[in-house]
């Protein structure tokens, strides 16, 4: 028996260990920069998104093609904004404005597979000295998501602030000081 896996117990450990550094390598994404080319995909990916995660939300009234001039001709215009695509799709993507993390949403067939954490670092990495974002303090599953990279809430509203009049946190992330 090999020193690294020496027992039965300790071989199933290892094969789960190798299986999941294997399965994590088989769902890694590139992540590149959104061009107008993405903005029906980017579309897609918002609504659906929307739609599964915070169904407190009033149905969208906007169509997809609404939905994607508002991608292409806003967000992509006043955000830098990634897509992260498996086989050429996008599957998710962020938008960054400034410091200050507009979207990050991820199509509901491929949530939980380390595509939102694949585009929070790259988020991370342009933006070094923070990021922050507003979040409906009912989308827990997003706060929990967000606390598990290191942000932490600074700020709790009664929802005056948002268009939907949904309580909501601020969140911010900051590097840890060497």
């Amino acid at each position: 028996m090999s020193r690294r896996c020496g027992d039965a117990t300790r071989a199933t450990a290892c094969r789960r260990v190798e299986l999941t550094s294997l399965w994590r390598m088989a769902l890694s994404a590139t992540v590149r920069t959104a061009t107008s080319a993405d903005a029906a995909s980017v579309a897609s990916i918002h609504m659906a998104s929307r739609a599964a995660t915070m169904p407190y939300l009033p149905t969208q009234r906007r169509t997809l093609e609404q939905v994607t001039t508002w991608a292409r001709d806003v967000l992509m215009a006043h955000c830098r904004v990634w897509v992260a695509c498996r086989a050429d799709a996008p599957l998710a993507y962020a938008a960054l404005n400034g410091d200050y993390l507009e979207h990050l949403y991820v199509r509901p067939d491929h949530l939980r597979h380390g595509l939102g954490a694949q585009l929070l670092n790259v988020v991370k990495q342009n933006s070094p000295s923070r990021v922050w974002l507003h979040v409906f303090q009912k989308n827990v599953g997003a706060i929990e998501f967000y606390a598990a990279h290191g942000f932490t809430v600074v700020e709790s509203t009664d929802g005056t602030r948002n268009m939907e009049s949904l309580p909501d946190h601020t969140l911010q992330w900051v590097p840890n000081p060497i």
